[in-house]
């Protein structure tokens, strides 16, 4: 193994015998980092109410002086901003009766209703959740728009492309519509809100939108942007609606580590299982996680509420249970949490350095998903 290979905080050859069981899941990562799938990684699992695994692999960027990652090391998340906040936060005013899944976007947020009659009032919060609302997958509205407001407005006005309900497609203006539905509803906005449910009862202190300037170096770059805001991308959010709408947003704009989302992935555990935490009950109840990780539609779809559930081939590999939550970042970053083998899986990269191009993650995840169970399961890796 080369130098890159075997380049790790603790270095392969000193890991603990705990970590030297997982040692083919750091083959898979130290073999992503010598082909350039990322320049580097921190990674974590949990195993029931223990953290079994937590480290690192490779440096920021693939200069030879780059700062090495290390276990703690902050990453742009990317669309796990989608589970982690928003989804999050829709869980917890769901379990206290304080949101009814059912009802219109337009309720909420008037201005989508104008002009569109009918169909709009089945544009529900469930369906966005459920990514079924018929509202496109991805639109370019960072070209168009510079505030905002000019951005929401933009987004409330999109053509519904399908009925709503009958058509699957993973949608970002879905998911800008319902954080700002959410923030009607709460009187706060995403970063705010989030905070205060979610980050500061778990403890969560790395876990924040819009890192300040003096922290911004110690998260790894995700890009060099040469096509809207022409600089390097460190420490503000890659995503360029998120940017227009100064990084708080409900689809993209989360900061995270490794421990923070293991943390938040113990507590769905903790409450799939009725068990106890260490700040007591569960934030979420097992009737509330059971709720939104239900597939939701139509058929061949695996999206459950906010979650994505394994597809026929998916990212959390051959060995996670069909019940089963995640996230994928388009920045590089997983989450996937079994809910029958009470585990939890976290990688973060920043794939998309120094450009968007690469998709060999699409190979890495599932890989490193199935050198984890299998080591968990104490066979052997050919």
């Amino acid at each position: 193994m080369d130098t890159m290979r075997a380049e790790t905080n603790s270095g392969i050859a000193d890991m603990s015998t705990e970590k030297g069981r997982f040692a083919p899941a750091y083959r898979v990562l130290g073999d992503a980092i010598q082909d350039r799938a990322f320049p580097g990684c921190a990674f974590g699992v949990l195993a029931g109410d223990k953290v079994v695994l937590e480290d690192a692999l490779g440096r920021f960027t693939y200069e030879h002086d780059a700062p090495q990652v290390e276990p703690n090391t902050v990453f742009d998340v990317a669309s796990i901003t989608k589970v982690f906040a928003t989804t999050a936060v829709a869980m917890l005013l769901y379990q206290q009766g304080a949101i009814d899944l059912g009802t219109p976007l337009g309720d909420l947020l008037p201005g989508f209703v104008i002009g569109r009659g009918s169909l709009a009032r089945q544009v529900t919060l469930r369906r966005l959740l459920a990514h079924n609302s018929g509202l496109p997958g991805y639109v370019e509205f960072f070209r168009t728009v510079s505030t905002p407001a000019d951005l929401y407005r933009a987004c409330l006005e999109l053509p519904i492309e399908a009925p709503p309900g009958e058509r699957s497609e993973y949608s970002d203006p879905g998911f800008i519509l319902l954080g700002k539905a959410l923030e009607v509803l709460t009187g706060e906005d995403m970063a705010a809100s989030a905070r205060k449910r979610v980050f500061e009862p778990l403890g969560l202190n790395a876990t924040l939108y819009t890192p300040p300037l003096e922290q911004r170096s110690q998260i790894p770059p995700t890009e060099t942007d040469n096509q809207f805001r022409h600089r390097r991308i460190q420490g503000e959010v890659q995503d360029e609606n998120a940017s227009v709408l100064h990084g708080v947003a409900g689809h993209a704009g989360l900061f995270s580590n490794v421990r923070d989302l293991l943390r938040f992935a113990g507590e769905i555990l903790a409450g799939i299982q009725n068990g106890r935490t260490e700040t007591g009950s569960p934030l979420f109840s097992s009737d509330t996680i059971k709720s939104f990780a239900s597939r939701q539609g139509p058929d061949g779809s695996s999206r459950a509420l906010g979650w994505d559930t394994p597809s026929k081939a998916s990212s959390a590999g051959q060995f996670f249970s069909a019940h089963s939550i995640g996230h994928l970042g388009f920045s590089g970053c997983s989450l996937w949490i079994d809910l029958d083998a009470s585990l939890a899986a976290v990688l973060l990269t920043n794939r998309t350095w120094p450009d968007r191009h690469s998709q060999l993650i699409r190979e890495v995840r599932p890989a490193f998903h199935d050198a984890i169970r299998v080591a968990l399961s104490g066979e052997e890796v050919l």
